[in-house]
């Protein structure tokens, strides 16, 4: 993206970025000048100049060859700019906060689409103030790696889950990461993320159709928070009992597991879980 369009999404109209970056290159001229070097027509350039002027981005000096015009640095004018967005914000945020009405129940709202998938993660990462807890596959991981590292730089504690077991880390990755080999199949994908043990969210990506939900509702967020903490609990418990089941458990704890898990060998699970989760 180049300098005029950057600026122009700090709120500058496309003639203003010009004469602004006409300015910085060329230092003190008239608006003769400003017009010729930002191609804008002389028609249209004291408008734009007096705009500048007035958001302090340009300085207006009366000489004895005329009025001349010269560019702020743009050290100040960033930090004017910085100063004025946070209080714009703050002012938004007061107001909307007034209007809000509250309600009597937390939504869940639906997601469609990869696209909105993604955005809608990087929203709830973005608001992170204290945790994110994390279960995640490399093509998600490398998507979000981004907005995860931010995240950890301004001091949120990260969780994550690795469901693809990857014997490399693949830098997708953020905080303290563990290794488990439950991911649903090779066809889709699965992101799991809780927010400050406030916020859920559940996706699935897969060739077909993305889809997933987000919400505050406190008993989904504490299902999937448990989903994460409790497959973890579980490697962890198969890597450090490994081979001992058979003498810490009960003969009715062992049938209680075989009746939840009919046709699986669930000690064994639980071990293999634990030797994925160690490498």
């Amino acid at each position: 993206m180049d300098t005029s369009a950057l600026l122009q999404r700090l709120g500058f109209g496309n003639y203003e970025a010009k004469a602004y970056i006409a300015l910085l290159q060329n230092g003190r001229s008239n608006g003769y000048a400003v017009a010729k070097a930002a191609a804008i027509p002389r028609a249209n350039v004291y408008g734009v100049l007096d705009r500048l002027v007035q958001r302090a981005a340009v300085q207006r000096i009366d000489t004895d060859n005329g009025v001349r015009y010269s560019a702020t640095p743009p050290a100040k004018l960033l930090a004017q700019l910085d100063e004025n967005h946070q209080a714009a914000l703050a002012a938004t945020r007061a107001a909307l906060s007034a209007l809000t009405t509250s309600e009597a129940f937390a939504p869940v709202f639906n997601l469609r689409g990869s696209d909105e998938l993604i955005a809608r993660a990087r929203t709830e990462i973005a608001a992170a103030e204290h945790s994110l807890l994390l279960a995640i596959q490399p093509r998600e991981a490398a998507i979000l790696a981004a907005d995860l590292r931010h995240a950890r730089e301004r001091g949120v504690t990260i969780t994550t889950l690795c469901m693809e077991a990857c014997a490399q880390e693949c830098a997708g990755c953020q905080g303290q990461i563990h290794r488990l080999d439950m991911a649903a199949s090779h066809d889709s994908t699965w992101l799991l993320l809780v927010a400050d043990h406030a916020t859920a969210l559940l996706a699935q990506h897969a060739p077909a159709i993305s889809q997933g939900m987000v919400t505050s509702q406190p008993l989904l967020v504490q299902l999937v928070s448990a989903y994460i903490r409790q497959s973890l609990t579980l490697a962890l418990l198969g890597d450090e009992l490994a081979g001992r089941f058979d003498g810490l458990l009960s003969q009715q704890a062992q049938q209680t597991l075989a009746d939840l898990y009919p046709g699986e060998d669930v000690l064994a699970h639980i071990e293999s879980l634990g030797s994925i989760a160690s490498q």
